[in-house]
């Protein structure tokens, strides 16, 4: 392997420059900085020049200085002073603030078992493979994740057919279909590469309910009602193998159960799934022979929406069936299987992350939070289930939850985001770390102060084949702490059995590391990344020699897992749990399908609203009605509307926009002043997966009268 050095750091006459990420979104697209700094502050901010943000930043990332000098910075320990939730709190020392947690764990544990304690990580994601490693070695199989309700059902649902997960290849992909994407808002250096592959040729299909910036480059717009992705997947399917677009010679030698697959989909015709999806059978004989018979494609989805409905596994699943059923599974520029690397990145570069954070087999602990309620995700998914957490507790069935570590804990990213925050304080203790006094966290015991990326180390991986061992631009704010430093000063007491944590974080990165080759000490000799040549480029095909990871070793039509659990064992199509169609009474009273957590450029979750320049562009909560239904309620531009379900409703400002169809709400969620999820139903979820119905359920929406 062979690398090149990024520049060093350059003197200017106001500030030098410092080469660090911004951490604020998905790990998955942490833009590389340039932060310039002078006097021990940063003055300035600009995107690194490198193959993977060419010099660019979102506006999130300009933002960045907003963000990292905020006034609701945390900037000592805190262990609170009164009601829970009232934002009473004193100041205490670091080692105050560590013992008393220490005792305090060490003594549920004692008392009820180390499964009574349960390890969260939510935003940033950065800490995650310590954390984990922290709970199993503590005993505890409860580490938990935002994953429960993030990427992790798609991942699932491809494994059930596949094995695996599987990434496509755009660059050298001739059709992309675009399945609830929006990587314009999402992933901005994902959305160049996108419009670079377009400009030499590459079809586009688009799927989704909402025009997105995409809408316009795409060949095809398939303008889905919510929640029926299945439907639309198997009637693809259905046409593909109508008209012999289906790659024989693969299913033949490669998958189990086609028969099956094909007795389902003869059930969907065009016409069919025009009734339920919205979309004419027309474009959709359209966009199957164009994504079928332009070679090779490959399938870009998001990595929630096509999950967060009731129906959600058995949706995705019915639509990357259509990789297989087309033969362009592990080939170049169809949908690849990539190997084991960092932190959700795969670029060839292989590490022992799994090794490393499963410290203690599953045979060697309890069973986990969501084990019993949703044992496909738990065969496939290596944590406990956030969803059910609340659940627990509230219950306190197989076994009590008594105590709770959270990084970056957000009420908000749970369905009956209420009922989230009302079980934790059930809790006899909670500790919290952040970056921010959150709403969240101020029902802790005892708050940890974190730092931004700005102000630590961390080791990131890039799909363009770079690494980089970042290094603080600056000093952490007061007292603020890295999240790898807390974890391993609280490993001191916690896991005080597992060596490699006591050896400290250095060494657990090097550990990870070792099968690269690369040490710590050697990423930190290139400030901006090391670009690493020469990896052997992982062989296509690679089921061929292997097979794949599944009871069958095929790709699977049918799944067993499935079957066995009780499960349809086909990607069959059911509706929402909530519809115009499964629940016509119910429609009557809310007529309109909600769906939420699209995302906007300037906001993620919770965390951006709170800069001012930011909130700016949307100073007031927004739902997105089409004009239409707003005229038939009387509803103007701005107009003030109650947003309601069966659980309430939440005053927000209407956006009169065609961005959404006829019949359909887009809620922007994460507001403090208008939770959005605060309307749906703690157990409103998919029984396979666990993941919140989020973007297909029904609402009403009425204009306030003053």
């Amino acid at each position: 392997m062979e690398a090149h050095k990024g520049k060093k750091e350059m003197q200017t006459d106001a500030a030098y420059i410092s080469p660090t990420i911004c951490s604020i979104c998905n790990p998955v697209s942490h833009c590389g900085v340039d932060a310039y700094v002078k006097d021990g502050e940063i003055v300035r901010i600009k995107g690194t020049k490198h193959a993977h943000n060419n010099g660019s930043l979102c506006i999130k990332g300009a933002a960045g200085l907003d963000y990292v000098y905020h006034a609701d910075r945390i900037k000592t320990p805190l262990v609170r002073t009164g009601d829970r939730g009232d934002g009473s709190f004193k100041s205490v020392s670091w080692k105050e603030a560590l013992d008393l947690i220490s005792m305090r764990l060490n003594a549920v544990k004692a008392e009820t078992g180390p499964e009574s304690v349960a390890f969260y990580a939510g935003y940033p994601k950065w800490m995650r493979p310590f954390l984990k490693r922290l709970a199993h070695s503590f005993g505890s199989p409860n580490y938990l994740s935002e994953s429960s309700c993030c990427s992790s059902a798609a991942k699932l649902a491809s494994s059930l057919n596949y094995g695996s997960g599987t990434i496509p290849e755009i660059g050298k992909s001739k059709c992309l279909l675009v399945w609830s994407r929006n990587p314009f808002h999402s992933n901005p250096p994902r959305s160049k590469g996108l419009l670079a592959a377009r400009k030499k040729g590459m079809k586009i299909i688009e799927v989704g309910p909402l025009v997105t910036p995409l809408t316009s480059h795409a060949d095809i717009h398939l303008r889905i009602r919510p929640g029926t992705s299945g439907a639309l997947a198997l009637a693809l399917g259905h046409v593909i193998i109508k008209e012999n677009l289906h790659d024989l010679d693969f299913i033949e030698k490669w998958t189990t159960g086609f028969n099956a697959y094909n007795n389902l989909v003869q059930k969907f015709p065009p016409e069919t799934a025009e009734k339920i999806t919205g979309v004419s059978a027309s474009l959709i004989i359209e966009a199957a022979r164009l994504f079928a018979k332009t070679k090779p494609s490959a399938i870009l989805s998001g990595a929630s929406p096509t999950v967060h409905h009731t129906n959600g596994v058995q949706n995705h699943r019915a639509i990357t069936a259509l990789i297989g059923l087309t033969g362009n599974f592990d080939i170049p520029g169809g949908n690849h299987v990539g190997l084991p690397g960092y932190l959700y990145v795969s670029n060839g570069i292989t590490t022992r992350e799994a090794n490393y954070t499963q410290s203690r087999d599953w045979s060697q602990m309890p069973p986990r939070i969501g084990e019993k309620e949703h044992p496909v995700w738990t065969h496939f998914i290596p944590e406990a289930h956030s969803m059910v957490l609340p659940f627990q507790i509230q219950s306190q069935s197989p076994y009590p939850v008594k105590a709770m570590l959270a990084f970056g804990l957000n009420h908000r990213m749970w369905p009956g985001s209420d009922f989230l925050l009302k079980s934790i304080n059930k809790l006899d203790f909670i500790v919290g770390i952040d970056l921010f006094m959150t709403d969240t966290i101020k029902f802790a015991d005892v708050i940890l102060p974190a730092c931004s990326s700005f102000e630590r180390s961390e080791l990131k991986f890039y799909p363009e084949k770079r690494i980089i061992w970042t290094r603080p631009a600056i000093k952490p704010l007061g007292q603020s702490r890295s999240d790898a430093d807390i974890i391993f000063d609280l490993a001191k007491t916690l896991a005080p059995d597992d060596e490699l944590m006591q050896q400290g974080y250095k060494a657990s990165v090097n550990w990870m590391l070792k099968p690269s080759g690369f040490t710590v000490d050697d990423l930190k000799n290139y400030p901006k990344g090391m670009v690493v040549e020469n990896i052997p480029i992982p062989s296509y095909r690679k089921y061929e020699k292997n097979g794949f990871n599944t009871l069958s070793g095929k790709m699977e039509f049918v799944s067993t897992v499935l079957s066995d659990q009780g499960f349809d064992s086909l990607p069959t199509y059911k509706e929402p749990l909530l519809s115009p169609i499964s629940t016509p009474g119910y429609a009557e009273i809310f007529p309109l399908i909600l769906t939420t957590g699209a995302r906007l450029p300037y906001f993620i979750h919770s965390r951006t609203y709170r800069i001012s320049r930011l909130r700016k562009f949307q100073p007031d909560p927004l739902a997105e009605i089409n004009p239409v239904d707003a005229k038939k309620r009387g509803i103007l531009q701005n107009d003030w509307i109650i947003l309601s379900t069966d659980r309430g409703g939440i005053r927000v400002r209407a956006a009169l926009t065609r961005t959404v169809p006829p019949g359909v709400i887009n809620m922007y969620h994460g507001r403090a002043e208008a939770d959005v999820n605060i309307l749906i139903d703690p157990d409103y979820r998919d029984p396979i997966s666990g993941f919140p119905g989020f973007k297909s359920l029904l609402c009403q929406v009425k204009k306030v009268i003053a």
